[in-house]
């Protein structure tokens, strides 16, 4: 975290995480993700804010906010659904970070970089999603 004032601090910060959500591992690197979402697409054209820069702010958020909500539920089945749309969300910003780039509004290198971000997360999230559905059929 960006936090980190003290061991003690950190620690107190660790300790308010009371739901499971906030206790995934990669639920803080798709925080990370939406704020680097968030500050690349401050640099779109003004013609793009309520086109691609809101999509790309949309589904960056949707994934946390599936990720949530898909730990709420009480059956397996229901968290695996939740955590397949915070997946496809994911996938849904890779796209556009895609386009973003073949549009000149993004380097390769914010590309890359992004794209290594939602690599992770995807791996994390599907591994995730296997695990509730795989629960489900026992």
């Amino acid at each position: 975290m960006g936090f980190r004032v003290s061991g003690l601090y950190t620690l107190q910060l660790e300790a308010l995480k009371i739901f499971s959500f906030e206790k995934l591992r990669f639920w803080d690197e798709v925080r990370e993700l939406i704020k680097t979402i968030y500050n690349l697409t401050k640099t779109f054209p003004d013609d793009e804010k309520f086109g691609l820069v809101n999509q790309m702010r949309r589904a960056v958020v949707s994934v946390s906010s599936n990720i949530a909500e898909g730990s709420s539920r009480v059956s397996f089945k229901d968290q695996a659904h939740f955590y397949q749309i915070a997946f496809g969300s994911l996938i849904e910003l890779l796209s556009q970070i895609i386009v973003s780039k073949d549009l000149g509004y993004c380097t390769e290198n914010e590309l890359r970089e992004i794209r290594k971000q939602i690599e992770n997360i995807s791996i994390q999230l599907n591994a995730l999603r296997k695990a509730q559905a795989n629960r489900n059929n026992q």
